[in-house]
């Protein structure tokens, strides 16, 4: 289940995080499961309480979907410094084009994060919204691409409870 798109301003927001490549959703899916709790050991140990939802900030992505290069975020009040894996990051400032998904993340037979972004994607393009991206060799870069996980899915075994914010950052039109 999705929620009607909406263009919402937003402004810049610090976080922490760690990079990963992945060149299958295997591989993906075992950078996040390793990542994730990696990262929060990390704001454990530095006792910075995270702002916010986690995320995954999606830097690169295949033409059919696949996570490339990415970032595993927790929103922070204030710039924190880098570690030896963890870095300082920040979300930029702009106009973010968003949609709430109500569901799994993935799903063979119910509409799953996948079909939820490119519902957002073709909302966009019927929009005329340009984002801000550019083409690469290997698929699109996103400035800023990001799903957020409200609901803690450790925390909340009903995945049809399961909420998740994905928001596109919209080019500048000068």
């Amino acid at each position: 289940m999705e929620r009607a798109p909406l263009i919402q301003r937003r402004a810049a927001q610090p976080y922490a995080g760690i990079r990963g490549d992945a060149s299958t959703e295997a591989e993906f899916r075992k950078a996040v499961d390793r990542g994730f709790p990696e990262l929060f050991g990390w704001l454990r140990g530095k006792r910075i309480e995270p702002a916010g939802p986690p995320f995954i900030r999606f830097l690169e992505v295949a033409e059919g979907g696949q996570a490339l290069r990415f970032e595993l975020g927790a929103p922070t009040e204030a710039p924190v410094s880098a570690g030896d894996v963890v870095h300082a990051g920040e979300l930029p400032a702009g106009r973010y084009a968003t949609l709430l998904h109500v569901g799994p993340y993935t799903h063979s037979d119910v509409p799953d994060l996948a079909a939820a972004r490119a519902d957002l994607l073709e909302w966009g393009r019927r929009q005329g919204i340009e984002w801000d991206s550019s083409k690469t060799s290997r698929g699109t870069a996103f400035e800023a691409c990001i799903e957020r996980y409200l609901t803690d899915a450790s925390r909340e075994p009903d995945w049809s409870k399961w909420e998740t914010e994905l928001a596109y950052l919209i080019a500048r039109s000068e």
